[in-house]
């Protein structure tokens, strides 16, 4: 594990290329994740994830996915997922809360069978941003709630199960994302509220969560700071650190969003002078991922131990 790089990568089909092997004995970078232009069926996507392991020599190496239900659902050549979004389970648990503890479990434990199956080890769960209204559809039904009690008591339910059966998870969008009136994806949001107001709200659910890794929101909190989004913010990773409470791996949202203003290069630099732990790129360009992969530092010895940690839960 020592010489690996402090990034996780897209790749670009349903196999490696000849270029891309290259570029994992080369670059080794910690992680790869997928998406749904990497599964076709189960059979191909376990023979993608076993090349994958065979380059690092690695049973337990790090892969990823978005697999949240709804339409997150990288799976989706697989099985569908379309009604089971996060609002469909923060319903349930207002409803009828031991209905929402069977249902939930259920959805759980079968997510994390398919997963497992398929050589795939991290899931990028649970969504902690709240449902707020006249915001951006880019979180919408990925949501659970607009309350914050309810979705961190649901991520602590996600998290524990998820990790009972042998997989990771990822909290996202540390520090909450619920304002943004426009998509990271493509723009740049910027949130106005005062620290007592997020603390109150956006911030609460994110505290005391026992998950091995949480992912940064592309949004600027201006009130903390006017000129970074938290990805590149110092004074944003402290009170991430510090208030929130997140001490363990800190992967950034992916670097090829439109919200990071700048060239690759610079962005992938300023990603770990900020304090995140970990970049991401998903699109599978290769030109790029040269750039994130050359301009990412060799894994320390807090990312060793903490991915050792999250090697005990995969049994």
């Amino acid at each position: 594990m020592k010489n690996r790089r402090s990034f996780i990568v897209g790749i670009k089909s349903i196999r490696l290329l000849s270029k891309e092997i290259s570029f994992l004995k080369k670059y080794k970078p910690w992680g790869v994740i997928l998406f749904s232009r990497n599964i076709k069926n189960i059979q191909q996507t376990i023979k993608l994830t076993t090349s994958i392991r065979k380059i690092f020599n690695d049973n337990n190496y790090p892969i990823l996915i978005d697999q949240e239900g709804g339409r997150i659902n990288r799976l989706d050549n697989i099985i569908s997922f379309d009604n089971l979004t996060s609002e469909y389970f923060g319903k349930r648990f207002k409803k009828n809360f031991k209905e929402f503890v069977f249902i939930y479990k259920l959805f759980i434990d079968k997510t994390s069978y398919l997963l497992k199956s398929l050589g795939i080890n991290i899931n990028t769960v649970p969504v902690l941003d709240l449902r707020i209204k006249n915001a951006s559809n880019v979180i919408g039904d990925r949501s659970f709630s607009n309350n914050p009690k309810i979705v961190s008591i649901i991520g602590d339910y996600c998290i524990k199960n998820f990790h009972k059966n042998g997989i990771g998870t990822v909290i996202k969008h540390i520090p909450g994302h619920g304002l943004s009136k426009v998509d990271s994806h493509h723009f740049t949001p910027t949130i106005d509220k005062n620290i007592k107001y997020l603390n109150k709200k956006d911030f609460f659910p994110f505290k005391n969560k026992k998950s091995f890794f949480a992912m940064t929101a592309h949004i600027i909190f201006k009130k903390i700071d006017a000129v970074n989004t938290v990805t590149h913010s110092k004074k944003l990773i402290k009170l991430i650190r510090n208030k929130i409470g997140f001490k363990k791996i800190l992967i950034s949202d992916d670097l090829s969003m439109k919200s990071l203003k700048g060239d690759l290069k610079k962005n992938t630099i300023n990603t770990f002078k900020s304090g995140c732990n970990i970049a991401l790129h998903c699109n599978g360009n290769y030109r790029e991922m040269l750039i994130v992969g050359k301009n990412s530092p060799i894994i320390n010895k807090f990312i060793i131990k903490k991915t050792s940690q999250f090697y005990k839960i995969l049994g």
